[in-house]
């Protein structure tokens, strides 16, 4: 995963958007998506749910999964087709890393920054206002960082669904939020890339490499080696159970620790606003120690080892076991090699497609109860788009059954057939095989 600075945001960035310096902008977005993400096609559905709210004057909060880097990439050329430029709410420290070329155009895009850590009232009255009277819709990813879990969310936060009631009581207008899923096939076929990343992570670890096993089984012993290590590092042993059961002990006792230190109670929260909270109370206390207090040590191991936790949820454990498909594979590849070769951005390995569905409208009731309400709205959501993704994973595996019937590529098979490349085998499990 990416590591952004954590500190308190230097200042904020407003949205600036503008439907003609887009039209200004296209050539450099169009570069950034095919050169750097190698997104080469995007198919958009259910745009009349969006085009319906939008006809209908509603304030609207469109809440996406986030699994990948060029999803703001896939939103865009969604927007193209819906006719109506979105507004986007963005990590500051996205602002922060551009350059003013960079900073200016997100901010023609409808861009505005947040601090996710914090309570970011500009942001949050940004937002509430854009709901509450603009024509352009408002794009808030409630996973909030990116997972790389193509076919599966990570639970959302609660800050979207909170938006939305705060403009649904203050609007005149009606305020509905529109549950949006982004799901990546390649078009073509990585597997010789993916096999060499699968080399040097194994050399990594002093391990010679085993192009004799399939390539999710040393997916696999590698996750369990490296656990084990973490499980040492933070519990002075390795525990039992099954990979998901392991993180999951991993996961609490890490973060149950840290609220000790801090006086901070759990209670029913999901581990991203455990996080979240987490880190507000170590970044305060970082900003009030003095520069050479000894104690600035321990505040940033706190931090260090919030991302640790932040990780570890990107790792369900039986992701590539339930479905081996070569997205998956990939993904976790990629997430490996930010986390164990320390590459910044994991390397695209081969074109993309990406399709945008966008479910139905879920209308935000006006109750005063927020506390009450609030979850309730955070979980539809969360139910929503996780069904939308289900469904674009079970067309891709009837395809992949039938591939005569469709022009997907799931796990080597390519969308577009290309008479220029052999036809050949790949092993990807135990016992399963995908014809080239």
């Amino acid at each position: 995963m990416n590591r952004m600075p954590l500190q308190t945001p230097p200042r904020w960035w407003s949205p600036k958007l503008s439907p003609r310096w887009i039209r200004f902008w296209r050539v450099f977005q169009r570069h950034a998506q095919f050169r750097q993400q190698r997104l080469v096609e995007v198919e958009v559905r259910g745009l009349q749910n969006l085009r319906g709210a939008l006809d209908r004057g509603c304030g609207v909060l469109v809440a996406p999964n986030h699994s990948a880097h060029a999803d703001c990439h896939a939103l865009v050329r969604a927007s193209e087709q819906a006719g109506c430029p979105f507004h986007f709410m963005v990590a500051w420290q996205v602002f922060q890393r551009g350059n003013w070329f960079r900073r200016t155009a997100l901010r023609h895009y409808g861009c505005f920054s947040v601090d996710r850590e914090g309570t970011d009232h500009r942001a949050m009255r940004q937002a509430v206002e854009i709901l509450q009277s603009s024509p352009h819709p408002l794009v808030i990813f409630p996973e909030g960082e990116v997972y790389h879990r193509n076919e599966r969310i990570t639970p959302f936060r609660e800050g979207p669904a909170a938006i939305a009631q705060l403009a649904a009581r203050r609007a005149e207008r009606p305020v509905v939020c529109v549950p949006c899923s982004i799901h990546y096939e390649y078009l073509d076929d990585p597997t010789e890339e993916l096999l060499g990343v699968m080399d040097r992570l194994e050399r990594a670890v002093f391990w010679r490499p085993r192009p004799d096993l399939p390539l999710e089984k040393r997916i696999y012993r590698l996750a369990e080696a490296l656990l084990g290590l973490k499980e040492y590092e933070h519990l002075g042993r390795t525990t039992e159970g099954t990979v998901p059961e392991r993180i999951a002990v991993l996961q609490e006792q890490v973060l149950k620790g840290i609220e000790r230190r801090y006086g901070i109670e759990a209670g029913d929260a999901t581990v991203p606003e455990r996080v979240k909270a987490l880190r507000k109370a170590a970044i305060e206390r970082l900003e009030d120690l003095d520069p050479n207090d000894p104690a600035r040590a321990e505040a940033e191991r706190d931090l260090d080892d919030l991302f640790f936790v932040v990780q570890l949820l990107s790792y369900p454990g039986d992701y590539v076991a339930q479905r081996p498909s070569l997205e998956r594979i990939a993904e976790t590849l990629d997430k490996f090699e930010e986390d164990v070769l320390g590459k910044s951005t994991a390397t695209i390995r081969g074109t993309r497609k990406a399709i945008v569905t966008f479910g139905e409208p879920i209308p935000v009731e006006k109750g005063r109860d927020r506390k009450a309400s609030g979850p309730g709205l955070t979980r539809k959501l969360e139910e929503r788009v996780q069904k939308l993704l289900d469904e674009e994973a079970e067309e891709s595996r009837m395809m992949l059954r039938n591939p005569k019937s469709g022009t997907n590529s799931k796990s080597g098979i390519p969308n577009v057939p290309n008479p220029t490349r052999p036809r050949r085998v790949v092993q990807l499990a135990a016992g399963e095989t995908f014809r080239i």
